[in-house]
């Protein structure tokens, strides 16, 4: 396991990512100019179908002002704070990438959003939370790196209160081996895919019961269909973030998808007691 994550982190360690999203940012005002959420949705969501997906995966499980939340591989903290600034939410982000977190908390200092929304360096796989701490877990394109899905599941459901919610948002095997380098992964080494049926026969014995289940591969493809029509390359503001092979990245995430080697999953399940 430790060479896996050793990996994770090289694929992720984007170094001087603060410094760089600075110069970026001039363009929207200076240092002390106070920005919003979808100010810097561009920058922020690393997942397909952007700001949308993350709106649409909270709907689903149903988050709302008086919860805590924790989002699990929080990257540089788009989704936890545009949760905390659309429902009032107290907000928890976890990553494996010292230089993602250390943005994240730049970024989250720009919103002026401190007092609701937190980030800790820390593994999916050891979360430095106590039993029954959050109401919701959020999980958007991360499961993808992580090998022992079964202690992944069984610690988010640690750390969920019974009858609090799951939801996730990944990317899963579809049929064929995929084309690689893609956003999470240069080679093979560091991808750990599931597909749609497998993901939930990972997740349900570590004490969940499924409440939605649906196949976003179209809207996926559509959206980044729409983005290539529309003239840029998709989301070139994430180049900063994700290095300069970023386009070729997200082109085999394109082709993936077309080919139908990988697929798109949306899913949110209920904490149970695991002998219920």
């Amino acid at each position: 396991m430790s060479d896996a994550f050793d990996g994770v982190r090289d694929h992720y360690r984007a170094t001087g990512l603060t410094e760089r999203l600075k110069a970026v940012l001039t363009a929207l005002g200076p240092e002390d100019q106070r920005l919003t959420p979808r100010q810097l949705s561009t920058l922020d969501q690393f997942h397909t179908r952007g700001l949308s997906a993350t709106a649409e995966l909270a709907k689903l499980a149903g988050i709302i002002a008086d919860m805590s939340v924790l989002d699990v591989g929080s990257g540089v903290g788009g989704p936890a704070r545009f949760l905390a600034a659309t429902y009032g939410c107290r907000v928890a982000g976890v990553d494996l990438s010292e230089p993602f977190v250390d943005a994240a908390r730049y970024l989250t200092g720009r919103t002026g959003q401190g007092g609701q929304v937190s980030f800790e360096i820390a593994s999916a796989l050891e979360l430095p939370f106590e039993d029954g701490h959050f109401d919701v877990v959020l999980l958007q394109h991360v499961a993808m790196n992580i090998s022992d899905r079964a202690r992944l599941y069984r610690e988010i459901r640690r750390v969920l209160k019974s009858g609090g919610k799951f939801a996730t948002f990944d990317v899963v095997l579809n049929g064929g081996e995929p084309h690689y380098p893609v956003p999470w992964a240069r080679t093979p080494a560091t991808s750990f895919l599931l597909t749609a049926v497998a993901t939930r026969e990972a997740v349900e014995p570590a004490g969940f019961r499924t409440l939605a289940w649906q196949d976003d591969t179209e809207a996926a493809k559509a959206w980044i269909a729409q983005l290539r029509a529309s003239g840029p390359p998709p989301s070139p503001n994430l180049g900063v973030v994700m290095g300069q092979d970023f386009a070729e990245l997200a082109a085999n995430l394109r082709r993936n998808l077309v080919e139908g080697r990988l697929g798109i999953l949306t899913a949110v399940f209920e904490a149970i007691s695991v002998d219920s």
